[in-house]
């Protein structure tokens, strides 16, 4: 088994984790309390887990048979459910319920047998997580936290194998974990994350198990993770009143013009007739 199961998502989110841990505690005195508020969310994803297989070995070898061959499935599907607290736009507490999916191996022995065995890890984790924002909805994160996992194995062997039962551990470990969260809108937030947990399986000791997941984040209240960009409205310039009519009075009528009475006309006389002379 190697140690490094996410090769690509591990250096990119290392990148990730230069950028929290350098920048997010000088964020510390900076930081407001305009996105605070609880919020809840869920992740599902792909695990893979690594443990000290050496330790089966020398457990046969303990019952005197020999390995001769061995198989392994190491990865599986898991999920969580969470809730959490803005503290401020840098820091978060969270927790919420994991189940990081089975992982199982068979062993082949001499003299002739199997053992074989089933594993499936469950808890409940109490996480800090560290934010940073890059651009109004895009966003960087850390988490440290612990995790008590209960580790259940099925374990079931045949031939010169002796018989076993179900065993059961619970541990409390540490847990980390680096993401990225971008916000669709105020309330509802796109997250992607690689987390690693710390687990004690009850036959191969001491291991991890990584998950990269996706998921989805919804706050509640009216502010998001992120600040959304606000755009500068200018106030409303003052209403201009009308000036008040003036009241102008109308010109007076013009004046009434009398036409002239026409002149008398002189009275009708007959023309005067000149006296006729007698006949000489």
């Amino acid at each position: 088994m190697t140690a490094s199961k996410f090769p690509a998502a591990r250096r990119g989110l290392g990148l990730i984790a230069l950028a929290v841990l350098g920048t997010v505690s000088s964020s510390w005195a900076i930081a407001q309390d305009e996105t605070t508020g609880p919020y809840i969310g869920g992740n599902v994803g792909r695990t893979r887990a690594d443990f000290d297989n050496g330790s089966i070995n020398r457990t046969l070898a303990g019952q005197g048979l020999a390995v001769r061959s061995s198989t392994e499935d190491n990865s599986g599907t898991g999920y969580k459910l969470f809730g959490g607290y803005q503290l401020n736009r840098n820091f978060a507490v969270e927790g919420g319920y994991f189940d990081l999916g089975k992982s199982s191996y068979t062993y082949s022995t001499f003299p002739v047998g199997t053992f074989n065995g089933e594993t499936r890890v469950r808890g409940l984790n109490l996480d800090l997580v560290g934010m940073l924002p890059v651009s109004d909805r895009f966003s960087v994160f850390g988490r440290i936290g612990a995790a008590y996992a209960q580790s259940r194995a099925n374990l079931t062997s045949t031939g010169a194998v002796p018989v076993n039962t179900n065993s059961r551990r619970n541990d409390t470990n540490v847990k980390v974990g680096l993401g990225m969260q971008y916000a669709l809108t105020e309330a509802l937030a796109l997250r992607a994350e690689l987390e690693r947990y710390r687990i004690n399986d009850p036959v191969r000791n001491r291991g991890h198990i990584d998950m990269a997941s996706v998921g989805l984040v919804y706050r509640f209240g009216p502010k998001a993770q992120t600040p959304v960009a606000q755009v500068y409205v200018p106030p409303a310039p003052a209403p201009v009143l009308a000036p008040a009519p003036v009241y102008v009075a109308p010109p007076p009528p013009p004046p009434v013009v009398v036409a002239p009475a026409p002149a008398p006309q002189p009275a009708y006389e007959p023309p005067v007739r000149p006296a006729r002379q007698g006949r000489n």
